[in-house]
């Protein structure tokens, strides 16, 4: 797992909120409060026109496939392919065909273009000091994901909900108007919103059309730093733009007010509208949605995208039930840091959550859970606050078993929850 980046710049766009160290429930998402300024609305990087949004979306750069690879998954021939049997260890410049590199990208943008969308969103802004009232609009992509009409994407693209929405002196209010539309095709086509989900910035869209070009998705888990990938969308409105990068890291723990994600870093051009579209391996295949960007003077390069297989079970239940299924234990923490521990020695404190309080007829308070201990690890794996808690927990189904080991009143102890639907 990557260190938490403490550098002085910002993450453009998020979605989950966080309380001064103090953390919601497991499972649970924080609600944002009015006071939140209508500046940190821009951070969403689909945001445009009144919103004034300059936001993101991850992509990357390296050396590619050759393009007899990219559509089929069958070895590359070694007739003219001087990257058929490579040595890595002895890597040099005589490797890289120029040819090969343009045909990828080619190949690449032929294959998958017509599989992601542009999204336009209308919003109501009304001002708080009088009836007038005007609309914003925000642009962002999509992937569609099956041939009867659904499109993955981000859930900030489509709720204003998971934005700051109020400021001094504006209110944004829900979407009045969503449509889309297709690759080489001015027609909008009308929207509805399927589901959403703001802990994993996910959100899942229907049109009424069918025989559309669903996107191949790939495996992320396979994904190696250095590998080639291109980004698609429609970024500041022009729609079906590419361009091309590198995997720069894998795994990047990304933390800021919204929450903690774990995202494929990109060094990809990218600017805003293209949030919601697809990043892709020299296969063709999606390997990941564009959500955010490094944002801040002297910064280049740092985008990111949510890795495609953590997408895959969010958008089977947002499209079957709505929302997703998640279990939850029932507890509000605390993370104990080694800044507690300095300043209260006496107290038998150690790195982990500090259980501040459970709730009623809840998996926690079934299984025994005390306020007062602490949790040190989660299903054996060491845990030092309550995302990597989480992180351990959504790895579960409802109705599974998770092992908890607690530190209560200076002893060790291991206690077995079996997980509930959250309510």
């Amino acid at each position: 797992m990557e260190n938490k980046n403490t550098n002085n710049f910002n993450y453009v766009n998020s979605n989950q909120s966080q309380n001064n160290g103090f953390k919601q429930p497991a499972g649970q998402t924080s609600k944002k409060t009015s006071s939140n300024s209508f500046g940190k609305s821009v951070v969403l990087p689909f945001a445009t026109g009144v919103l004034g949004a300059v936001l993101t979306i991850g992509v990357c750069f390296n050396v590619p496939s050759i393009k007899n690879k990219l559509i089929t998954n069958t070895p590359a021939s070694t007739s003219g392919d001087s990257s058929a049997n490579i040595n890595y260890n002895n890597v040099n410049m005589d490797l890289v065909s120029l040819s090969n590199f343009s045909d990828t990208g080619i190949a690449v943008a032929r294959k998958v273009l017509p599989s992601v969308v542009g999204i336009n969103v209308e919003y109501p802004i009304n001002s708080i000091f009088s009836k007038a009232s005007s609309t914003a609009q925000a642009e962002g992509s999509g992937v569609i994901i099956s041939e009867d009409g659904y499109i993955l994407t981000n859930n900030h693209v489509v709720s204003s909900t998971s934005s700051s929405s109020s400021s001094v002196f504006y209110e944004i209010g829900e979407a009045t108007k969503l449509t889309v539309t297709l690759y080489n095709d001015d027609t909008e086509y009308p929207a509805k919103i399927i589901g959403t989900d703001e802990l994993t910035d996910l959100a899942v869209i229907k049109i009424d059309k069918t025989d559309l070009p669903a996107a191949t998705l790939g495996d992320s888990d396979a994904l190696q730093v250095g590998e080639w990938c291109m980004a698609i969308g429609n970024p500041l409105g022009m729609q079906s733009s590419v361009t091309t990068g590198s995997i720069s890291a894998l795994n990047r723990e990304i933390t800021d007010e919204y929450g903690t994600f774990t995202l494929i870093q990109t060094d990809t051009a990218i600017n805003s509208g293209n949030s919601g579209g697809a990043l892709v391996n020299s296969k063709g295949e999606v390997i990941g949605i564009n959500n955010r960007k490094a944002s801040g003077t002297g910064i280049e390069g740092l985008g990111f995208a949510i890795p495609i297989n953590s997408t895959k079970s969010i958008y089977q239940d947002l499209i079957e039930f709505k929302k997703v299924i998640r279990p939850y234990i029932g507890i509000v923490g605390r993370n104990i840091t080694q800044a507690d521990i300095k300043v209260r020695p006496d107290e038998n404190l150690e790195i982990g959550i500090y259980v501040k309080s459970i709730e009623d007829f809840s998996p926690a308070e079934k299984a025994g859970l005390k306020v007062g201990d602490i949790i040190i690890k989660a299903d054996d794996k060491e845990v030092k606050n309550m995302d990597e808690l989480n992180v351990i927990k959504n790895k579960h189904k409802v109705g599974e078993t998770m092992t908890l080991t607690v530190k209560r009143n200076g002893q060790e102890k291991t206690i077995s929850v079996e997980l509930k639907e959250q309510p």
